[in-house]
């Protein structure tokens, strides 16, 4: 499936949670980016090793395109932690058509990022993949309006013009509006929406789908056409699924699930690839316009406000950490196959039928990465963490 999706007015049929994922998990809809599959791929520099042996060479299949999204990745080749761990690691950057977790399963990666319910699905189909660090603890999806619309819970949706860019994005939405006690089948007209704002600002929906780091800056990019001046946060209203209690997990680690069972090098390269790769985020943590600027020197085609902005919001997705960067919280855990084994949505359909097994996700090798970086000095909780301030200018520029 390709994100080329007419916006329309009527209620029309979202894709299942098996489709291909798109712009709410991570592929990015900036109207100044024009995504390809063709990116090139990033490669780890320096060439030590942390122990004097052989470079293992290790390929990170990215959820989407170049962008501040991935940024402690980029940043873990750039500053030489991969290195550091003995690793020549290539990020390559996903197109439109690419499935994560299946790049993962068919050996063409070592490791994969993706969403949580995205991979449920798969892992129920039988694709045997581990979440072995759940890099983001906070979900960045949200549901925006305009003040005038009035829409400032998830009940106040119903009767309105609800966008969804569905492909396995709109479960937090649909478990939301049922928590509300809204009949998603008759009560609302849902909109798809499109992988723009375009739809949102048009005033064909009410209330539309957002990335914190991504979609809700266009529009604080946007000439207001009734001040000529950019819109403003007071403009809007914004639902959060942290706080409504629907957030599901995101941007995770996976990995080969069979290759961690059986495969003793696979396992030590799996704690030296997560312990590199989240010093990179602890590194993003701290010097945002660096990341944001490593990033753009990858290749990624974005605005350099809208990349900064971007790095910013995805901080604030990681850190403060509860248990420490990585390590999956059992609660946000049990909340998301929560969801995903009871939420229905416009299809009838629910993300999964049944319990994931046991080693869908872990974190001992987590855990491990975590106490060598501590041992050796890091913040790994980000506690006193404060994000700065990013001014949006016209376009994201």
């Amino acid at each position: 499936m390709t994100p080329r999706i007419r916006r329309t007015r009527t209620i029309v049929v979202l894709g299942a949670a098996t489709a291909l994922t798109l712009a709410g998990c991570g592929m990015s809809s900036s109207s100044s980016s024009s995504p390809t599959a063709t990116q090139p791929a990033a490669t780890g520099s320096g060439t030590g090793t942390s122990g004097g042996g052989a470079t293992k060479k290790v390929t990170l299949q990215l959820q989407w395109v170049a962008q501040g999204q991935f940024a402690g990745y980029y940043v873990a080749a750039k500053k030489g932690y991969y290195a550091k761990e003995g690793l020549d690691v290539t990020i390559k950057p996903a197109g439109t058509d690419t499935v994560p977790i299946d790049v993962l399963a068919s050996g063409d990666a070592d490791y994969a990022i993706s969403w949580v319910p995205k991979v449920l699905g798969s892992i129920e189909g039988g694709t045997k993949v581990t979440d072995v660090a759940q890099i983001f603890e906070r979900s960045g999806t949200t549901q925006i309006s305009f003040k005038d619309k009035g829409i400032t819970t998830p009940g106040d949706l119903k009767g309105k013009k609800v966008g969804s860019w569905g492909y396995g994005n709109q479960w937090e939405l649909f478990a939301g509006m049922q928590k509300a006690g809204i009949d998603t089948n008759s009560q609302i007209s849902l909109v798809q929406q499109a992988f723009d704002m375009n739809g949102f600002l048009n005033g064909d929906i009410d209330a539309a789908q957002a990335m914190t780091y991504n979609e809700y800056a266009q529009v604080l990019e946007t000439i207001n056409p009734k001040t000529g001046k950019l819109y403003q946060p007071d403009d809007l209203n914004v639902i959060n699924w942290n706080t409504v209690g629907t957030a599901m997990l995101q941007d995770a680690i996976w990995a080969n699930a069979d290759k961690l069972a059986s495969d003793k090098d696979y396992q030590d390269t799996t704690t030296k690839f997560i312990k590199a790769s989240i010093e990179g985020w602890i590194y993003t943590r701290d010097h945002p316009q660096e990341a944001a600027d490593i990033v753009a020197a990858a290749g990624s085609t974005l605005p350099a406000g809208h990349q900064l902005w971007m790095v910013n919001e995805v901080n604030k997705l990681i850190w403060p950490s509860t248990g420490g960067i990585g390590v999956m919280q059992k609660s946000a855990w049990d909340q998301t196959v929560d969801i995903a084994l009871h939420t229905k949505d416009n299809t009838g359909k629910t993300v999964i039928t049944k319990d994931p097994p046991s080693d869908a996700y872990s974190n001992v090798y987590v855990e491990k990465a975590l106490a060598e970086l501590k041992s050796e000095g890091q913040d790994v909780m980000g506690t006193s963490f404060k994000p700065i301030t990013v001014t949006l200018k016209e376009g994201g520029k």
